[in-house]
């Protein structure tokens, strides 16, 4: 089943690297009594992931935090290291996105955003969307329905949404 706008997040346990290694974070904990945009792509590294989606959350964070916005996660099917490397490498770290693992899928099988695209390599991975998430229920889901397209699911998309 496909999570849409109304429903409440599963509990789900993410992971990032902390300073003495990986570090578990539960989604519930981060969400609870919050406004949270959730933002998911891919695969980190990916073209359009780090030339688009990323950059759109940067660019557009100073509107989320005057929305109200508590927190930006982006989150992929990666390991916590990978997704560190890549939160330093695309400046989402410093601009204060957090950037979280979800290794084994579970968390993306859970909502119904898992696909695979054998001949790229991908297996289990996240299709490309943005969510506010209020006390843990979507208040927005917003799902691109083409790959290698970022509008609707960009920074610029989810903030024309609310």
């Amino acid at each position: 089943m496909t999570i849409s706008s109304g429903d409440t997040l599963p509990n789900a346990t993410l992971s990032q690297l902390g300073d003495q290694g990986p570090e578990a974070v539960s989604l519930s904990e981060k969400t609870a009594g919050r406004k949270v945009v959730i933002f998911a792509v891919p695969g980190a590294y990916t073209p359009t992931c780090s030339s688009a989606h990323v950059p759109s959350f940067i660019r557009t964070k100073d509107q989320f935090d005057a929305k109200g916005v508590d927190e930006i996660i982006c989150v992929s099917v990666n390991d916590p290291f990978v997704m560190k490397a890549w939160g330093d490498a695309t400046g989402a770290a410093a601009a204060g996105i957090t950037m979280l693992a979800d290794a084994d899928s579970s968390f993306t099988t859970a909502i119904g955003m898992n696909f695979d695209a054998a001949p790229a390599g991908f297996h289990a991975r996240s299709k490309r969307y943005a969510m506010l998430v209020e006390d843990g229920k979507v208040s927005i889901l917003n799902v691109e329905e083409a790959r290698g397209v970022c509008e609707t699911s960009a920074g610029e998309g989810l903030l024309d949404s609310m």
